[in-house]
């Protein structure tokens, strides 16, 4: 059978979306990583499923898909891009909308600027939430990597994050540092990993490094993740502009206990039709 498909991206960081409501099916780890190849399949970073909601209070259910077959909890800008999706393929008239997702539910706003606004949640700095290896709670950590150490606040924003704060994230190492944490023994479901740069306190830069994927032009959980560890170190204000290689996303965080929120775009590139 033939399933319909959307290709859409937040700031570059790019989807597979199907509707998976109002049709039948569910791709396989080997489909998604064969879809996923950019040469030979639709190319993307993830894919997003819409599924029917367990939750009887939510509107639907995301699956998120790594481009490597994997299951991720959460995704901030595949979540502007869902809710994107979902008016625009007419299987919702809510412009708000209560989404179901693996680390827990989020809510979407259609925004009249065209933007799509997600909040997050609260998210957790709690070791045993991230899940990360440690004896007791800290803000951060040095951990050993190869012959030199790596200075990390790891952050839960429904997914796992470890937030590394550089001079010049044009410099980082990102493919090396990157994927030794990913895989380092403290981080037992591996994470993703962000490199945040300091411009002033209501600016700054970030690349991450994501499970699964590798670097990506964008990632909303990441700058979550980074906006949560730069306000605990007392480094950006409340609400702040982070820029990605993909574009600036709009973040507020007011401290601890507080949802972490997101503001940016959600673009459709074409849609098209694949043998499931």
């Amino acid at each position: 059978m033939k399933l319909r498909f959307a290709k859409m991206h937040g700031l570059g960081n790019d989807f597979m979306v199907v509707d998976l409501v109002t049709q039948r099916g569910m791709p396989t780890p080997d489909q998604v990583r064969s879809w996923s190849d950019r040469r030979t399949g639709v190319g993307f970073d993830q894919l997003l499923a819409v599924l029917p909601p367990g939750d009887p209070h939510a509107d639907f259910r995301m699956g998120i898909f790594n481009a490597d077959g994997s299951q991720a909890e959460q995704c901030g800008n595949g979540a502007r891009c869902f809710a994107q999706f979902v008016v625009e393929e007419e299987l919702t008239v809510k412009r708000d909308l209560l989404v179901e997702t693996e680390g827990g539910n989020i809510r979407t706003e259609l925004l009249d600027n065209g933007q799509v606004r997600v909040d997050m949640g609260v998210p957790s700095t709690a070791p045993e939430k991230v899940p990360f290896l440690a004896e007791e709670a800290r803000t951060s950590y040095v951990i050993d990597v190869g012959d030199s150490s790596v200075e990390v606040t790891p952050v839960s924003v429904g997914n796992p994050h470890a937030v590394v704060f550089v001079n010049n994230v044009a410099r980082a190492d990102i493919d090396g540092i990157g994927s030794a944490l990913q895989h380092h023994e403290r981080f037992p479901e591996q994470v993703n990993v962000g490199f945040l740069q300091i411009v002033d306190r209501r600016f700054a830069r970030l690349r991450v490094y994501e499970r699964g994927t590798g670097e990506t032009r964008a990632c909303g959980t990441g700058a979550c993740a980074a906006m949560v560890a730069a306000r605990l170190h007392d480094r950006l204000e409340a609400r702040a502009k982070i820029s990605l290689p993909g574009g600036k996303l709009r973040l507020e965080w007011q401290g601890r206990g507080s949802p972490a929120t997101l503001s940016g775009s959600a673009k459709l590139v074409f849609t098209g039709r694949i043998e499931l």
